[in-house]
């Protein structure tokens, strides 16, 4: 059995390194061609991971559509807001799975990648599958122990998690898509959140705090998508978030603590090297509380921040004195 990975960046190698021991080959698609002319030379990836050796049944390919053909399953891992446009034109020639390991939200249409991809390709939905949780790259390609929860159709899933299973890459299973994906998405907003507070220098009971309530935000995000808020208690809501909003490899965490120390937004992108999710999917965030009226103060105030140029120390008072309420 062979397997296609669309995207060469961090999380897309990674994922193809971890799950290289269980299928014959493994194809991986990137549309930035040193990425797989490296990989094809020097079996790694020198952009993302040059310190790590790539298994030798990891093989580059430079047409999307011939990757897409010649993988028994496909893992998106394509940056969330380049899905639709990269996967615009690719004809899927027989159904097979399709894992979305792309964590966002659309901007425009306020659609999850599952959406997404299932508008694109013109896929059946249960033939779709988001693969999310607590799983930073660096840990992952290193094999080092992981916990994951693949969200999709059951019956077809407990395949997919027995095949995607390791033994440094444990894969739990669900049957909320919508659950799933809004927690990768929006943890990486919480994330900031987070960021800017330990980069202002607000200590532990701010983040504890944010995380929390962050927590509370993502499940109204879930219940407004339709999915089961208590899936964010599960690896993909609460597992992720803990992660990224304090682990020191969190891209998302990283571009807070340099807004909050006094960085512009521009310069602190360009000190992190990488796409930071979490920047855009606020961005989707703030169009979603204009469109369904749904009260998201967190959330609110990093787009502020980052959009509108809020001061940060402005943005944490106005949190604090908000009018009053019960927790729930």
């Amino acid at each position: 059995m062979n397997l296609t990975i669309l995207g060469g960046g961090s999380w897309g190698t990674a994922l193809a390194q971890v799950l290289s021991y269980n299928f014959e080959k493994v194809y991986i698609w990137d549309i930035d061609k040193q990425v797989l002319k490296d990989i094809q030379e020097y079996h790694q990836n020198k952009k993302y991971h040059p310190n790590v050796m790539l298994a030798h049944n990891i093989i580059p390919i430079e047409d999307i559509q011939e990757a897409t053909n010649i993988g028994d399953i496909i893992v998106v891992a394509i940056p969330s807001q380049f899905v639709r446009q990269t996967l615009s034109n690719v004809k899927i020639e027989k159904e097979k799975p399709i894992i979305s390991a792309s964590k966002g939200i659309e901007i425009e249409s306020l659609k999850l990648m599952s959406q997404v991809i299932e508008k694109s390709l013109n896929l059946d939905l249960k033939y779709i599958f988001a693969l999310s949780g607590p799983s930073f790259a660096k840990e992952v390609i290193m094999g080092l122990p992981t916990a994951v929860v693949l969200a999709g159709d059951t019956r077809l899933g407990k395949d997919l998690q027995k095949i995607l299973s390791t033994k440094t890459f444990r894969v739990y299973l669900s049957d909320d898509v919508v659950g799933a994906e809004v927690g990768g998405s929006v943890k990486n907003v919480i994330a900031i959140a987070c960021g800017i507070s330990d980069g202002l220098g607000f200590g532990n009971n701010a983040r504890a705090s944010l995380i929390t309530r962050g927590l509370y935000e993502i499940s109204k995000i879930v219940k407004e998508f339709g999915g089961n808020p208590q899936t964010v208690y599960g690896l993909s809501g609460l597992g992720d978030l803990i992660l990224t909003a304090t682990g020191d490899l969190s891209r998302n965490r990283k571009f807070g603590i340099l807004i909050g120390q006094g960085y512009n937004v521009e310069d602190a992108i360009k000190e992190i090297g990488q796409i930071v999710e979490g920047y855009t999917t606020v961005k989707a965030l703030n169009n979603l509380v204009k469109e369904k009226n749904i009260d998201l103060p967190i959330s609110q105030m990093v787009y502020k921040v980052v959009y509108e140029g809020l001061d940060p120390k402005l943005a944490a008072e106005m949190l604090m004195i908000r009018d009053l309420k019960s927790e729930f």
